[in-house]
Formats: C-alpha cells, sequence, structure tokens
C-alpha cells in the first residue's frame, strides 16, 4: 500500500498553494480546502464565487468515515413578497454550437459557498477561522494572473460574465482578459477581510445579507432576507460503488455518477471496456458549458476534503462596491426541475469524491469541474489510475471520450482502435480539434500523485 502524500490539487497555482500554505502551517485538509475553496473565489471568479455554491466530501483517516455536505444554492421566495421579472437570455457558444443560457436578478438563487466554507471549517478545521480566510484577502486585494486555459473559457463565457458590471472586470478598456493579464475586483479585498473578521453569517443575518437582498431585488429578483437567515448546509447520504477492487464514494449527484460506476463492465481491461463504458455513460443529451472548480487536498494525517462549487455563468448582479457576483442557478437550464420550491435546494451534477482501496486506506481524493462532463471526467480518470495504473497526471490529462444520445465526442489521440470498437457497435463518433474544457476539469490527490486538469490550467502541489 502506497501512503497517499499531503496535497492539495486545484484549477489555478493561486488557489493551490493557498491551502498548500495552510497545510504547513499545520492546519488540516479542511482547513486547507476552505483556504483554496475561498482562494478560488478570487482567483478563479470565471468559474466560482462567494456567491455560488457547492459540495464537500470529507474521509476521516482514523475512523474511516466518509461525510458529504451539501451547500449549493436554494430556491429563493420563501418570504412570499415578490414576482421575479424576466430574465436576460444570453448565447454561450461552445464547440461551435449556441448555448442559451438566461441571467440577471431572476437567475439568482440563494447562495450557499461561504456557509459550506464556514461549516466545513467548524467540522474538521483546527486554524483559526481568519488564518483560514488570510491566502483569499491577499489575492484579492491583489490581483491574479489569469491562466491562458481560464481566458479560453472566458472566450466562451464572457457573454454572461462580461455583462453589465462585469464588463469592467472581463473586459476592461474594451479589451477582453488573455492569459496572464491581471484578474481583480475593486472591493473584493475589502468583502474578504470582513468574511475573516465576521464569519459566514455576514452573508446570511449580517450586512451583507441585506445588501445582496437589496441589490437582487433591484435586479427583478426575489432573494429575500428569510431565504437567507433559514439557509442551512446539509448533510447528504453517501452513495459508494466499486471499482477495480476499489470504494468509490460520494453523494448522489444529478447525473448518478456512483451508479455509472457501479454500471461498467467486469472487465475493465482495454481496448474491449470501450463499448461497455460507453454505455454505462449514455446520458440524456446534456451539455451545458458550466462555471464550476474543484479543490482536492489530503493533509499529513491521511484526511482528504474535497469541494467543488460554482456560479454557474453568472448572474450579472454584482453586490455594490463589494465584487462579488451572485450565481445564476435559476437560469441553467439543465438544473431547473419540476418540483422547485421556494426554500428547496437544487439539483447539481457536482459529485466530490474519495477512493479507498481494498485495505481500507485513502486512494483517491478527486472532484471535476463540466456540469453533465463531471461524471466522464471522474470516470476516465478513476479508470486510468484505478484500470490502467497511471499517474494521477497522466489519467487526467490523457484524452477522454463523452457520451451525448448515440454520439460520442471525443478528443485527438484517442485510441483507434477503441474508436473502431465503439463505430462498429452503432455510435456515431464526434472528433474534437484539441483537448478542451468542455471535457471537464479534474483536480485529484492520491497514491498516483497530485494533479490538475491542464484543460483549465491545473496543478497538483504536494507539501
Amino acid at each position: 500500500m502506497k501512503k497517499v502524500a499531503a496535497g492539495v490539487a486545484a484549477s489555478h497555482l493561486a488557489t493551490a498553494r493557498a491551502g498548500q500554505r495552510i497545510l504547513r502551517d499545520g492546519g488540516t485538509a479542511a482547513d486547507a480546502a476552505v483556504a483554496a475553496v475561498l482562494a478560488c473565489c478570487a482567483a478563479e471568479t470565471i468559474y466560482t464565487g462567494l456567491g455560488g455554491g457547492g459540495f464537500a466530501t470529507y474521509f476521516d483517516a482514523a475512523t474511516g468515515e466518509v461525510t458529504c455536505l451539501d451547500f449549493f444554492v436554494s430556491v429563493p421566495g420563501t418570504d412570499g413578497d415578490c414576482e421575479p421579472g424576466p430574465m436576460v437570455a444570453v448565447d454561450v457558444f461552445f464547440g461551435g454550437m449556441p448555448q442559451v443560457y438566461s441571467i440577471g436578478g431572476a437567475s439568482v438563487a440563494v447562495p450557499g459557498v461561504p456557509a459550506g466554507c464556514g461549516e466545513v471549517h467548524r467540522r474538521w478545521g483546527r486554524l483559526p477561522w481568519a488564518e483560514v480566510v488570510a491566502p483569499a484577502v491577499e489575492l484579492a486585494r491583489d490581483g491574479v494572473p489569469v491562466p491562458a486555459a481560464h481566458a479560453r473559457t472566458l472566450d466562451s463565457c464572457a457573454p454572461a460574465l462580461a455583462w453589465g458590471e462585469g464588463a469592467a472586470v472581463y473586459t476592461p478598456n474594451g479589451r477582453q482578459l488573455k492569459g496572464g493579464d491581471l484578474l481583480f475586483h475593486d472591493g473584493l479585498g475589502t468583502a474578504m477581510a470582513r468574511l475573516a473578521e465576521a464569519g459566514p453569517q455576514i452573508f446570511y443575518t449580517g450586512d451583507y445579507a441585506e445588501i445582496m437582498v437589496d441589490t437582487v431585488r433591484a435586479a427583478g429578483g426575489c432573494l429575500g432576507p428569510r431565504d437567507l437567515a433559514d439557509y442551512r448546509v446539509l448533510e447528504t447520504p453517501v452513495d459508494h460503488a466499486m471499482m477495480a477492487g476499489h470504494r468509490v464514494l460520494a453523494r448522489h449527484d444529478m447525473n448518478r455518477t456512483v451508479d455509472t460506476i457501479a454500471g461498467l463492465p467486469d472487465d475493465l481491461s482495454r481496448p474491449g471496456r470501450a463499448v461497455g463504458v460507453a454505455s454505462a455513460l449514455r446520458d440524456q443529451g446534456r451539455q451545458k458549458i458550466g462555471d464550476t472548480t474543484n479543490v482536492s487536498v489530503v493533509d499529513a494525517d491521511g484526511n482528504a476534503c474535497v469541494i467543488t462549487t460554482t456560479l454557474g455563468l453568472g448572474a450579472g448582479v454584482w453586490l455594490p462596491g463589494l465584487g462579488i457576483n451572485l450565481n445564476s442557478m435559476l437560469g441553467e437550464g439543465e438544473l431547473v426541475t419540476d418540483d422547485m420550491q421556494p426554500g428547496k435546494r437544487m439539483s447539481s451534477n457536482m459529485c466530490p469524491l474519495v477512493v479507498i482501496d481494498p485495505e481500507g486506506h485513502l486512494a483517491v481524493a478527486a472532484g471535476s469541474a463540466g456540469a453533465s462532463r463531471i461524471r466522464t471526467a471522474l470516470v476516465d480518470t478513476l479508470l486510468g489510475v484505478l484500470a490502467d495504473g497511471l499517474e494521477m497526471g497522466e489519467a487526467i490529462g490523457r484524452p477522454r471520450f463523452h457520451v451525448v444520445d448515440d454520439t460520442v465526442h471525443v478528443e485527438p489521440g484517442y485510441p483507434r482502435d477503441e474508436l473502431g470498437a465503439l463505430a462498429a457497435a452503432g455510435w456515431q463518433i464526434k472528433q474534437w480539434p484539441g483537448l478542451n474544457h468542455y471535457f471537464g476539469g479534474v483536480t485529484a490527490v492520491g497514491q498516483a500523485g497530485a494533479a490538475g486538469d491542464p484543460r483549465r490550467g491545473g496543478v497538483g502541489l504536494l507539501l
């Protein structure tokens, strides 16, 4: 059994360094993961932010217990005194095809990131809250260079991100941010410093709650004081399935990742598995892009904390003077279900997970960005590590395929014999021109090392 080295994997070097710093200062995996998530809210605002929501999976090495927390967004309207205005439709071009999203005040759901970070820290943290938030405060005050991979995502998402007040952030002086440019949010340093000082409740019952309600209402949304004051982080059931003798544990997500793993063929050897894997992955044609990011952390005691967060595309509704964009989840078509009532938690494809080896030790802590491709990215990465014996970076960086109905979307370099077997079995093959952020963004730490996804500028840092 190979022990997992302490480390952090994230989709930005600054994010990973924030988590690594907290590990070096004696923090737990939870401390470091929270620090990294809050760093994301300054460094990765193309993907996430304090106005978003997410999920956390925690592995306690001493007890072997796995806990999943839901701090995703909730449907507003419990105050009962509001009729939402119209949303703003935006076209986002992805893979050459337009995807219609809706943003604006009516798309804003109750955010969960501050509460979720606070709850993860309360349960499993060791360092003082202010010390955990400190790296994010510094990043927010100074600004952070944009990785080239993030700039490519911005190319697709600019119609939403650079809408309204976002224009000054993402297209300063009329020029869209490119790789190496400084991402800076005026006022976010102040907001992060107040979060460090006052704690997460400032967003739910404190002065930022009032600002949030007033801002969303003015933009035509229905967020109210009761929506925020009643918001709670939920503990959710943990699903499990076997892969290559290892136990995979995670929440039950909208895309049924754990169920998909349970449905994989018994023989996972290549090339024979391709058709069975594609059949297990067959989904219902969802192809939304999604702004999401993930951090995965393991500490020196072997505890693991994986947190995935998102803004959707961002509503384009900014808290005045605080540099915080709010989520657009009510405008994400694939997340809108028939049973949405005020106060109800929305559904999500996010699936932070841990893998336990046959001896009961941690093998992998991983999560991914990518909306409906999260499941694809995680399954392929786990197959690479657990079935194919690859190092983490190789497993994450190799070409993937994603199934939509009867079409296999595939990155260049995928094995020709497997594509031939898929075609012979009746699958349509759509070749993409290069590795693309469409295919997800895995970050993982495990026995096979630590790595982030090159599709999203990811990095893995060991302690």
